[in-house]
């Protein structure tokens, strides 16, 4: 129960609680990220404290670990900043901002797990034979599986959501609105011909027009949020072959769209990665509880 409440508490002030312009700017806005660090962090280990140390030894089961994780909060997201802001502007580098979001989230969750090993007299073989499930049952109780469930959602919408953001943000940013290609082609009448000199017969003018849409990110932050879960259940349940049913209904209801070869690669990497993202999520699930 420490780990994964302590890592709910994480995943809360990291992405539900931190906006997009916290994350624009997060040294402007870094006061208010720690203070919801700190809030949901105290939160969470009141309960730890109260639950499995009867709100014994204070210092020892409360102050220590919460300055521990604390200050190993924002060191690293101090790290992360430095490097983000070493990357030079290239093509690239939205794949080495996801490396850095990716190698941020894995540090955050080791100090949360050191941090248990250290105050909590947690074993790290024990908490692994418990998270795998080795001994061939779930060992995981009622209370732990309602926390592994919820940190599930926040894995499948908003944290695969930044991921899959950032995979196709290397694309330019105009095909996340693109509607289609329109074609005009306006022939010459004979009339008009006749007035022009004898060299062709006859030539067409062609006109290509590009469409957009208005910018409507949350509809589609919405669809991909519902075709992870629906993947993820899918998987749960052994279902796969109707995760191609996904897929086909997104390629249906963009159709005309799939014209433009930029706009399908767009399509491609963004639908693939968040059913890949969906499906690794969907076997975790079905491996720690079914």
């Amino acid at each position: 129960m420490p780990v994964l409440l302590l890592l709910l508490a994480h995943l809360v002030a990291d992405f539900w609680l931190q906006t997009d312009l916290m994350v624009k700017n997060k040294i402007k806005h870094l006061k208010k990220h720690l203070l919801h660090h700190l809030l949901t962090t105290g939160i969470a280990l009141v309960v730890i404290w109260g639950y499995h140390f009867a709100f014994q030894h204070i210092i020892k089961y409360f102050i220590l670990p919460f300055i521990f994780i604390i200050i190993t909060h924002l060191l690293i997201d101090l790290l992360k900043i430095k490097l983000i802001d070493s990357i030079p502007k290239s093509a690239t580098d939205n794949m080495k901002k996801l490396g850095y979001f990716l190698l941020d989230q894995a540090l955050h969750v080791i100090m949360i797990i050191i941090s248990c090993i250290l105050f909590f007299h947690m074993k790290a073989p024990e908490l692994a034979a418990s998270l795998l499930n080795l001994n061939g049952t779930s060992s995981l109780s009622l209370p732990n599986i309602v926390l592994f469930m919820i940190i599930i959602y926040i894995l499948a919408t908003t944290v695969s959501g930044h991921i899959v953001k950032y995979i196709i943000g290397s694309l330019p940013s105009e095909l996340a609105n693109f509607e289609g290609e329109l074609t005009l082609k306006n022939q010459l009448s004979a009339g008009q011909e006749n007035n022009r000199p004898k060299t062709e017969n006859s030539f067409t003018e062609e006109y290509h027009y590009f469409t957009y849409s208005s910018p409507l990110r949350s509809r589609g932050k919405l669809i991909g949020y519902i075709e992870r879960l629906l993947v993820i259940t899918l998987t749960v349940i052994g279902a796969y072959p109707s995760i191609a049913f996904i897929i086909a209904a997104k390629s249906i209801a963009r159709f005309k769209q799939l014209d433009d070869r930029n706009w399908a690669e767009y399509f491609l990497l963004g639908t693939l990665s968040s059913i890949f993202l969906g499906l690794v999520l969907g076997l975790v699930v079905q491996r720690i509880i079914m």
